[in-house]
């Protein structure tokens, strides 16, 4: 018979994905023979290059199979040093970068080593889901910083200052932005520095989707602005996106030396190292993945015009253009249903899965993805649009 044992409080306060009932919803339906089509996927649908697979196999085959230091190998780090150097113009040693378990881990740990109690952070809404969900869990309080669909759901400079009080330590930039695939130019960064200097606030960057970016943007690292914000900044990427190897679990910060010192420990006393595997396919990636990364932007940015193409023709959805990350988030208000009821209305009726915009802080959206070929990109806003028509 089991103990009835009361749960930590910590995990008392975290939501559940608020994703998980429209994808069990759509695998059900699947599983019963309906033609599902996802437009919800949070990965691309590119298969990991061969020459990274090649490189994971090799190394299983000469044994490299064991522990490695626990924030990484040493060949890794000096890569991913090269790598911050030639795209982001940042200039970070091997003992100013942590390799974890993907750029998931790699923000975590840096909350856990940032925040305390009663801390604020600040959060651009809308916002990946699980950004929020991580500050609770250190016992810190998530502040929302609004922003508008006019500018391109970016934050201005007077939105960030009306954000701030005593209690804010961090805050949480994501560029390009899931879910609203928005791009913060130079200018802009250059405000938003200028403010976290003044006011002692520590950037958590997250720049994930940093090779996935369109025609006429450009990615730009807050920390390369200059040294002030380069000393306040913790800059997180990863594998994941950029090389199509969400599995692989491989991401990565660079940051200043006692906060990722600290971060070590943490990593010390929970995971210990990423996968050894994983790393020296990473090292691949980061050698002789340019080629790849340029393919599959194109065809991003050929998927991006398409949907956005189609999106236009359907009367009761409006939506911000996205210059970068591979989402539309698709205002549905016209409707008067919640997003939560449009997207099982969808699922159950036109057999398309989206995902609900109150996981991202708003009941009033939707966020498809164009992470999928432009043949069912086709068929499913035949479905959407015939199914707007109707309704």
């Amino acid at each position: 018979m089991r103990v009835d044992t009361t749960l930590a409080g910590r995990v008392k306060i975290i939501n559940p994905s608020p994703t998980l009932a429209i994808t069990a919803k759509a695998k059900k339906l699947k599983s019963q023979g309906r033609d599902i089509i996802g437009l919800a996927a949070g990965e691309p649908d590119f298969d990991t290059p061969d020459f990274i697979k090649r490189a994971a196999i090799d190394s299983i085959e000469k044994g490299f199979t064991k522990y490695t230091p626990t924030t990484g190998t040493v060949e890794l780090k000096n890569l991913i040093s090269e790598k911050f150097k030639k795209d982001n113009s940042l200039d970070y040693s091997s003992e100013q970068i942590a390799v974890s378990c993907g750029a998931k881990h790699s923000i975590f740990n840096s909350l856990m080593a940032l925040i305390d109690n009663g801390d604020e952070v600040l959060i651009p809404l809308p916002y990946w889901v699980s950004y929020p969900e991580m500050v609770r869990i250190c016992n810190a309080k998530p502040v929302f910083i609004r922003t508008e669909a006019a500018n391109n759901f970016k934050f201005t400079c007077p939105d960030l200052k009306k954000s701030i009080t005593q209690k804010t330590k961090v805050l949480i930039l994501n560029s390009p932005s899931n879910p609203t695939g928005c791009v913060y130019t130079e200018k802009e960064l250059a405000g938003i520095a200028e403010i976290c200097v003044d006011k002692n606030i520590t950037v958590i960057s997250d720049e994930i989707y940093e090779k996935i970016i369109f025609a006429k943007s450009q990615h730009i690292s807050i920390a390369s602005l200059n040294k002030d914000i380069y000393n306040q900044t913790i800059t997180v990427n990863g594998m994941s996106k950029s090389y199509s190897m969400t599995g692989w679990r491989i991401g990565y910060l660079g940051g200043p030396k006692d906060i990722v010192s600290a971060i070590s420990k943490l990593q010390d006393h929970s995971t210990s190292n990423p996968a050894s595997t994983s790393q020296k396919a990473a090292e691949a990636a980061l050698s002789q993945g340019e080629e790849f990364i340029c393919f599959m932007r194109k065809e991003f940015e050929k998927r991006r015009d398409y949907a956005c193409s189609r999106l236009d023709k359907i009367k009761g959805i409006t939506y911000a253009r996205p210059e970068g990350a591979f989402y539309i988030f698709c205002d549905i208000s016209r409707t008067k249903m919640d997003a939560s009821a449009f997207a099982e209305r969808l699922l159950e009726e036109a057999l398309v899965a989206v995902i609900p915009g109150e996981g991202f802080g708003s009941s009033s959206h939707i966020r498809i993805s164009f992470a999928t070929s432009i043949e069912l990109l086709q068929k499913a806003f035949d479905r959407i649009e015939q199914w707007m028509n109707k309704i």
